[in-house]
């Protein structure tokens, strides 16, 4: 069963599942923790999660406990889509009667606070690329960060929050015209720590979909 298991798809890995209490009247993944243990016990029982249920138990291990593996939500938080992002909440939600957001609030603040929440509300545009706004924007950006004294984040988190991912790659490549190099060079240059890393790893989804 393990190595069919491993050669399948997570759809297909679903379909066992229920298959499985369909023939012979029990539960697969009870069955798969009777018989196994330890770090492949884990593994496996990953393999038999839904994407949106293995983000969600990733996302709450992550906040859990003492201290915040921060690599993990900015992983997540980052890379998923609308739709992505409201399954996990649901998933979150369901498996750990709380909400993600307030979870995030409660063990993250300041800037990194804000970019998070902002990507948890998985508002993201999809609307077709506006030129016109992509040279506009990229000015704000430039204005914001590196032509100021100072950097204002908020039009950071607000223009990489909320346009879409095609929009952003055309904001991007206007920013490279209008300041001889690349928006990531820029967030390198103006953001530190955890809120430089959560918008470099929008900027990267967004560069290299």
């Amino acid at each position: 069963i393990i190595s069919s298991l491993v050669k399948c798809s997570n759809a297909q890995r679903q379909e066992i599942i229920q298959r499985f209490k369909l023939m012979f009247g029990k539960d697969l993944i009870k069955e798969l923790k009777g018989e196994l243990s330890g770090d492949f016990e884990d593994a496996v029982l990953a393999l038999m999660m839904r994407p949106a249920e293995y983000d969600a138990q990733s996302l709450h291990r992550a906040i859990a406990g003492a201290g915040t593996t921060d690599s993990v939500l900015i992983e997540i938080m980052c890379s998923r889509t609308n739709e992505q992002i409201a399954e996990i909440k649901a998933a979150y939600k369901k498996k750990f009667k709380n909400e993600l957001e307030k979870d995030i609030k409660g063990d993250t603040s300041g800037d990194y606070e804000r970019l998070l929440v902002s990507l948890c509300q998985g508002g993201r545009e999809e609307k077709p690329v506006d030129p016109a706004l992509a040279a506009a924007e990229a000015q704000k950006l430039y204005e914001a960060g590196e032509k100021s004294f100072g950097t204002d984040e908020s039009v950071f988190n607000y223009i990489i929050c909320l346009r879409s991912y095609d929009q952003l790659r055309a904001t991007f490549h206007e920013y490279v015209k209008l300041s001889g190099h690349t928006i990531i060079k820029a967030i390198k240059n103006e953001f530190s720590g955890n809120v430089g890393d959560g918008l470099y790893g929008v900027a990267k989804v967004a560069i290299s979909p």
